[in-house]
């Protein structure tokens, strides 16, 4: 990737003369079966600018309770978009459920209700330990929306690993809603970045959202050069991730004092949950600093681990085994 990005072919983006982000755009639009696409700097900005693009102030967006745009995207709905958020509930591998949708969804001509401007969907799910949406999945909440004229987002940041997890094509995970968002900077290995599709009048109307918002970038095909080398490297061999993950489960659920379901990691993201007579997860998290881990909080008493390409097998036993020293600390101290 630092080879790419050194030599590559660079313009200015904003009139879209960078031929190197211009190929990834088109390449990215292609592969998940989309007209257009955008490079943003972030998935974060990717989702806020699709939520601008669909909706007006006022307005009410749709989404699950685990749902990574309403934890971690800093409430840029509300405060960018002038839009209030409406939550169903995910099921433990980050579904929603059509009726639930169907329920929330708000009549139209009702003074009184806001509009519903979008549905939005996240696969894999981050709070859900990385869990996937089928196609099946996707078209039932889809086939919901579209009944009621509501366009479907879906935060795809690790579309790709549920892709290779399902063995099923990306496009065809993305057939049923009307844009989705991906990151070059998670799975896919990139420094930065990330790219939102959809039909070309959507990505039209995001390009004035992106260059609003400040995202629109000049001699940018340097980061583009690096997504493209993901696209043709980084994909397949997202398996070996999800390999690393389940031996990690597997290896976790074996250590007394944490509780995990091996069955359920489908993709590379791991939740544990720290038993109560261990202490807190904070207490842990911070044994396991002591130890030379570092892991995710998402609260209360959960634990998160993620395998990406630099994370080898041997490093997966190695983080079993510092895993079970800092349990051993914990209980000795107790």
């Amino acid at each position: 990737m630092r080879s790419a990005m050194a030599t590559a072919e660079v313009g200015d983006d904003v009139f879209g003369e960078d031929p190197s982000i211009n190929e990834l755009q088109e390449r990215s639009a292609a592969l998940l079966g989309k007209e257009a696409g955008l490079l943003t700097s972030s998935g974060t900005m990717s989702n806020l600018i699709a939520t601008l693009a669909w909706s007006n102030h006022g307005d009410e967006i749709i989404m699950g309770t685990e749902a990574h745009m309403f934890w971690n995207e800093s409430a840029g709905q509300a405060a960018l978009g002038g839009v209030q958020t409406r939550l169903v509930p995910n099921d433990s591998q980050g579904r929603i459920n059509p009726d639930d949708v169907a329920a929330a969804i708000r009549p139209s001509g009702n003074l009184h209700f806001p509009r519903t401007s979008m549905i939005c969907l996240e696969n894999t799910h981050n709070r859900c330990s990385g869990g996937v949406l089928t196609p099946e999945d996707t078209k039932s909440v889809g086939d919901v929306a579209h009944a009621a004229g509501v366009p479907v987002h879906l935060d795809g940041a690790r579309i790709f690993n549920a892709s290779v997890a399902l063995e099923v094509p990306p496009a065809e995970l993305a057939r049923d809603v009307d844009d989705l968002s991906f990151c070059l900077s998670k799975s896919l290995s990139c420094p930065v970045g990330s790219v939102l599709v959809g039909s070309q009048d959507f990505i039209d109307n995001a390009k004035r959202w992106r260059k609003m918002l400040g995202g629109g970038m000049r001699q940018a095909g340097v980061l583009a050069a690096a997504g493209l080398v993901a696209l043709d490297t980084m994909i397949d061999r997202l398996a070996e991730d999800h390999q690393h993950a389940k031996r990690l489960a597997a290896g976790l659920a074996n250590i007394d004092g944490l509780t995990v379901d091996p069955e359920s990691i489908q993709t590379n993201i791991v939740f544990f949950e720290v038993d109560e007579d261990l202490g807190t997860a904070a207490d842990l998290i911070a044994a396991l600093n002591r130890n030379g881990v570092l892991v995710s909080y998402p609260g209360k008493q959960s634990i998160r681990m993620v395998t990406h390409r630099h994370i080898s097998p041997e490093d997966i036993e190695e983080a079993l085994s510092r895993t079970s020293a800092a349990v051993r600390e914990l209980r000795s101290a107790a």
